[in-house]
């Protein structure tokens, strides 16, 4: 179901330890990766997931806290969107 699945982005200056950082917050969590993709454009760092929450019991809301308090620790900027309106917002 799309209600249990999430798209999140971090972006900044890339560093050792991000994707290390994020995905042991996400598996403290119970937040499955199902996808990942990732690049560095002149030691600026893009990565975006895929990732389903529906083992985790957390809310949604506590997820995204957990992933912003992370992100904010290793000075990266993060957005946490469920994955229906990330869709919808990038629908013609």
């Amino acid at each position: 179901m799309a209600e249990e699945k999430i798209i999140v982005t971090i972006t900044g200056q890339d560093k050792t330890g991000i994707v290390a950082k994020i995905a042991t917050t996400m598996a403290e969590v119970g937040v499955n990766i199902e996808d990942i993709k990732q690049t560095v454009m002149q030691d600026y760092f893009v990565m975006m997931m895929l990732c389903n929450i529906e083992q985790s019991k957390l809310s949604f809301s506590e997820i995204k806290e957990k992933l912003e308090e992370a992100a904010k620790s290793i000075k990266m900027a993060i957005w946490v969107q469920r994955k229906e309106i990330f869709d919808r917002m990038y629908t013609i």
